[in-house]
């Protein structure tokens, strides 16, 4: 039986090809089961990604956020003021153009990623203790390393 996602494959596909499906796949779960046991009350994934750019890159414009989050500027601005609504953004005058503002994150900003985090940490460490053994979690780590060279520029 072919998994669903696999039905775009040519008849015969390369293992390579099923591969990089699975993997895609996978991923996408473990992302999707990460975002699940850290849902942060009212924040969007929009919002979540922004903060935490934020958190992460300091201070910056609308537009710079757009363009990294790959969304319109007119999305921008709506995920930012709900984010500056909750008091987990605010603005400040751009240090050397009088026409702009930068966003960055406010401690309550902070506390909330670091909490999503926390919690997205809390339950993988929780999913590889109680449903793997050494040996998985060796293969496991042989894998993540594997990862890591595969995302590599």
């Amino acid at each position: 039986m072919v998994p669903h996602d696999q039905t775009h494959l040519a008849a015969d596909p390369r293992p390579e090809e099923l591969l990089a499906v699975d993997l895609a796949g996978v991923v996408t779960q473990l992302m999707r089961r990460m975002r699940a046991a850290s849902s942060q009350g009212a924040l969007t994934p929009s919002q979540r990604a922004v903060l935490s750019r934020l958190y992460n890159e300091g201070p910056t414009t609308t537009a710079a956020l757009a363009r990294a989050e790959l969304v319109r500027p007119q999305s921008m601005r709506m995920i930012l003021a709900a984010l500056e609504e909750q008091e987990l953004v605010e603005r400040a005058p751009h240090p050397t153009d009088g026409r702009q503002v930068v966003f960055s994150s406010t401690e309550r900003g902070r506390q909330a990623i670091t909490s999503v985090r926390q919690a997205k940490q809390s339950w993988l460490l929780e999913a590889i203790d109680t449903r793997l053994d050494a040996d998985e979690r060796r293969t496991l780590a042989e894998a993540t390393d594997l990862l890591k060279r595969l995302v590599q520029e």
